[in-house]
Order: structure tokens, then C-alpha cells, then sequence
């Protein structure tokens, strides 16, 4: 028969439905094609459906088609939205420069595991250049000046993730300004002695004040942060509060004796801080009896805050971690290198999982000035351990297991070492650091490198203070490089953490530092402990909640009087 054995005829597209408009009517068209066939839908049964069925389809295909291009719209417009929230959150990040001058401290070398440890700077700042500021921080007659870096903390997450702390130091503390430069107006500022900290933030920004910190402590920052008095309140406000506590009410007002105050007035026990009132709370200096007791305030503050972020399962929690984002990006400011919503979501991580135990901070014991009793200045032997206990990665709490002593004769695996007679060496005058130079200590030192057959040994002229005598070597020669390092550390009785890496140097450089000052045969330090601080450093863990404040008898208050 004709057609018999022929392959069923294609369907046409329009018979797909994937070119039929979106306009009622198809139905009745498909009718009247029909009858204008003369067989009254004959020819549809010819091809296997009937007319109804056909309609049916066809309403079919048309629902779908709708689904299908609302659900495209969706996910398109979603993916745009999700696109144009980040940008705009991108938009509301101020940043710059991280460091303002050289301090000539350099990262600190891997671990075994290839791990560095992370040191951030948390800067308040007291600006009154805005009127929301002025009418926080009140002291009109400073409007217009530049601000001054009020609250520093050095926050310290170890290498390996599983403890930090974090350091703070008063306001007053007098230190080595060093020369910086203004990352926005290019002037620079000629380095200084004899000034309190907090300028460091007016003489070049906060690039000067992580750079003062470097030259201070010896240890490499990696990053800044910094707030004023609005983003502080607007803080507080999207965490929801913190809790603080005092042990008696409080009052921080004018007196008779002493003008200003914070104006914080809380009843005794525990008190959940938001808005002004938590600004008023890191601010109070007089009813606390001292900026070292501020501190302590601001630590149990920021313990508090770290509790109510885990409760809360912020970084899970979808609203919750954008409104912390929002409020965040507009209140912060940071360095260049963390200046985007993605660099900063992976710095918050680092610290999200340090367990609440592992977290201590801490203040640098100081004492009175002896030019100026309203002036501070570091206790150097404490501080100097906290700073050994930072720069060598040593956890200020004892809730964690030993780690295993670095061996001063210990060997890396690698390449053997060069022949000590065919090593380059630079020896390098580093004692000046906090201290006047002992005059020749390179050239003595190279001469000692030569009797141990390092015939190549010279002392150069130029001097790069350091607190710790290191040998370093030129980060492109490798394990070659290390292995060739860590033969001059073995024959001066230097550790293995004196082998640093180095982008900067051109061949094998040792700096004799502050430590080796004196003597032949270098004396290494006792193996500092975990939670070994200093007394007087006044360490509050982040997992104690049962901490209260004093409150100085002026300030006292009762809860009734108004």
C-alpha cells in the first residue's frame, strides 16, 4: 500500500511547541485548520491523536514553557542580585597601605608543616570628623585634627589554627616612632622618640601604627583593622549586645577632682551592653582606676562578643551573617590586602575555630614614666617575653599539648651543606635594636665565623637592628639555601628558628642581634612555656565568664541615685 514501510514523518517544530507564541487561541486555530480540511479532524486521527488531545498537549506544552522561563528569570535574577549585593558590599570597604615605613622585621618562617602564624592589628580610633563621631566621642575643640589610635590590640592566631591571643597597650605608653610615610598625601613624618603610642596613627596613619608595632615587638603583621566610635556602636547593635559585668554599680562621670567620663552607668552584676552604651563601656578609663584596667575592660568586652558570635552560629546563618556584613563593611577599615567581602570572610575563618578556651588576651605590663607620671612605659623584660612568646608561635594558655622543642643541632633533611670555606657570608650589626649598637659586634662575630672556617665571612657596614640574632638566606636558592643557613646557625649554637627565608637579601646573611650583644658562643634562651606570661601581664581567657570589674570608690554608684 502507498506509504507502507515508509518511516514515521518528523514532527515539525511548531508541532514541538518550541516556536508557538504565548497567546491563547492555539486550540481553536488547530480547529479550524482542521475544518478546513473537509474531513472534520480526520486527518488528525489519520496521525494518531485526536483534536482534544492535541489541545490538551499544546495547553501542556504552554505551562511548562511558562515554568521554564520564570524559573530561567529567577535563577537569572537571583545570580545578578547575589552579584550586584557583593559589589555592593566591595563598595562600602575603605582601605590602604598596610605598613607606613620599614621597621625591618620579616614573616616568620614555615613550620614543619609548611603553616605561618597570622598577626592582625585592631586599632581604635578617636575621630571626631564626622558628626556622628562628634556626638559619641564629644571634645569639639578636636574637630577637623587628626585622629589618634586610642585602642591597639596585636590579635595572634598560631600557626597551626588552634590558639590565638591577643595583646593590647595603653594608650600612653611612650615608644620609638619610626620614620613613615602617608599613604593618601605622600608627606613623611621624620621618626621620633619619646611619644605616646597613639600618635603613631597621626604621623602616617594606621600604616605608621602597624609599623611601630613591628619595630616594638619584632613581629611581622600581616594585616590592620580599624574602627571609630560609630562603626563601634553599630557593632554592638547588629551583634544584638554583649554582656559585661562590674562588681559593684557604676557611674563614669565629671567630678569635683577630675572633668569628662564616659558617661557609662550600669547597676552591679551583669549588664548586656548595645549601641552607646557599649561605646561608653570601651571607653571608661576613670571609674576602671587606669588605661591598663581599660584594657581588661575591653578584653572581657571582646571574650563576650566572641561567646555570642559562637552561640548565635553566625557564620551559619545566612541573615544573620549579612547583616553582620553590611554593618561591618561600612563600620571597618582595613589594609589593602584583606580589602575585598571575600578576603575578609576567609580571615574571619581562621579565628571562627579556635576553640573559645584557646583564646587569651593580655596587656603589656608598664609602668609610670620617669619624665612624666601620666605617661607609661613597657616593663622591658616582661615585655620582651611576650613579644619572644608571640614570635616564636608559644601559646599564652595552657589548655593545648606541648609542642615539640625546636633542637639547636638539629639538622633539616635536604641537600648536605656547602664546604664552610666557599660560603658568602654577610654578617650584619643588628643589636641597636631598642638600645644603642654595641660599636664592632659584626666585625667580631665575622672573626669567629673564620676561625670556624667560614673564611668567607665579612662584616658590612650597615646596620638592621633586630631584636634576635637570625642567619637568612635568599628565598630562591631554596632547600639548598636553608641547608646552607642552617650550617652557620649549627656552628654559632643558633636554633633552627634562626633560619629564615628571605625575598630581600641577596646570599647568605647573618644579623647578630639585641640578644648576642656580648661573648663567643651564642647563649640561647630557655625554651619559653605555654602560658609562661609574665607577672603583671593580666591575661583573661575568652571561655571565662565569671570575670567582674572593679569599680573605683569615686565612681561608684548605687542604683538609685540619679
Amino acid at each position: 500500500m502507498p506509504g507502507e514501510g515508509t518511516r514515521p514523518r518528523a514532527p515539525h517544530a511548531r508541532e514541538l511547541g518550541w516556536d508557538e507564541d504565548l497567546h491563547e487561541g492555539d486550540g481553536e486555530e488547530s480547529r479550524a485548520a482542521d475544518s478546513a480540511t473537509g474531513d472534520g479532524g480526520r486527518a488528525s486521527h489519520r496521525r494518531g491523536k485526536s483534536p482534544k488531545r492535541g489541545v490538551k498537549k499544546s495547553r501542556k506544552r504552554r505551562v511548562f514553557r511558562w515554568i521554564a522561563i520564570t524559573l530561567a528569570l529567577l535563577i537569572l535574577g537571583t545570580a545578578t542580585a547575589g552579584y550586584l549585593y557583593y559589589q555592593h558590599l566591595n563598595s562600602n570597604i575603605r582601605s590602604s597601605s598596610r605598613s607606613g615605613g620599614e621597621s625591618g622585621v620579616k614573616q616568620a618562617a614555615p613550620n614543619a608543616m609548611g603553616e605561618t602564624p597570622l598577626n592582625i592589628l585592631l586599632i581604635g580610633s578617636d575621630s571626631r570628623n564626622t558628626a556622628e563621631n562628634v556626638r559619641l566621642g564629644g571634645s569639639r575643640d578636636t574637630i577637623g585634627d587628626k585622629p589618634r589610635a586610642d585602642v591597639q590590640m596585636l590579635l595572634h592566631i598560631s600557626a597551626d589554627r588552634k590558639n590565638s591571643s591577643l595583646v593590647s597597650i595603653p594608650r600612653d605608653t611612650i615608644v620609638e616612632i619610626p620614620e613613615c610615610k602617608d599613604s593618601e598625601t605622600g608627606q613623611v613624618y621624620a621618626a621620633t622618640d619619646n611619644k605616646p603610642i597613639n600618635e603613631s596613627l597621626q604621623r602616617g596613619g594606621p600604616g605608621c601604627t602597624l609599623t611601630t608595632w613591628e619595630k616594638l615587638a619584632g613581629v611581622y603583621i600581616d594585616h590592620w583593622v580599624m574602627i571609630d566610635f560609630s562603626g563601634v556602636v553599630a557593632m554592638a547593635d547588629v551583634i544584638g549586645g554583649v554582656e559585661v559585668c562590674v562588681k559593684t554599680g557604676v557611674w563614669d562621670r565629671p567630678t569635683r577632682m577630675v572633668s569628662g567620663g564616659s558617661g557609662l552607668k550600669l547597676p552591679a552584676g551583669k549588664n548586656t551592653v548595645k549601641g552607646e552604651t557599649a561605646l561608653q563601656w570601651l571607653r571608661t578609663r576613670h571609674a576602671f582606676g587606669n588605661d591598663q584596667n581599660r584594657a581588661r575592660a575591653q578584653h572581657m568586652y571582646m571574650n563576650s562578643m566572641l561567646r555570642t558570635l559562637k552561640k548565635q552560629n553566625t557564620w551559619s546563618n545566612p541573615g544573620r551573617l549579612m547583616n553582620l556584613a553590611e554593618t561591618a563593611t561600612k563600620a571597618l577599615q582595613v589594609s589593602d590586602e584583606i580589602g575585598t567581602v571575600k578576603k575578609l570572610y576567609d580571615l574571619a575563618m581562621q579565628l571562627k575555630n579556635v576553640p573559645i578556651n584557646r583564646i587569651t588576651m593580655t596587656t603589656i605590663p608598664t609602668a609610670e614614666w620617669s619624665q612624666d607620671k601620666n605617661r607609661l612605659v613597657p616593663i622591658e623584660k616582661s615585655a620582651d617575653r611576650m613579644w619572644r612568646m608571640l614570635r616564636e608561635d608559644v601559646a599564652f594558655d595552657k589548655n593545648g599539648k606541648p609542642k615539640a622543642k625546636a633542637s639547636a643541632s638539629a639538622t633539616p633533611a635536604g641537600p648536605a651543606a656547602a664546604e664552610p670555606g666557599t660560603l658568602g657570608l654577610t654578617v650584619v650589626n643588628g643589636t641597636g635594636s631598642g638600645q644603642a649598637p654595641k660599636d664592632g659586634r659584626a666585625t667580631e662575630v665575622a672573626q669567629i665565623l673564620n676561625g670556624k672556617g667560614f673564611a668567607l665571612a665579612e662584616a658590612s657596614r650597615t646596620a638592621d637592628p633586630s631584636k634576635e640574632t637570625v642567619v637568612r638566606y635568599a628565598k630562591e636558592d631554596g632547600d639548598q639555601g636553608r641547608s646552607d643557613a642552617a650550617s652557620v646557625a649549627k656552628a654559632l649554637g643558633l636554633p633552627t628558628t634562626a633560619v629564615m627565608a628571605d625575598t630581600e637579601v641577596g646570599g647568605l646573611t647573618l644579623v647578630v642581634g639585641a640578644d648576642w650583644r656580648d661573648g663567643t658562643v651564642y647563649e640561647a634562651p630557655k625554651a619559653t612555656e605555654a602560658g609562661a606570661l609574665p607577672d603583671g601581664a593580666d591575661d583573661l581567657n575568652a571561655a571565662d565568664e565569671g570575670t567582674c570589674m572593679d569599680v573605683y570608690s569615686v565612681y561608684r554608684w548605687d542604683g538609685e541615685k540619679s
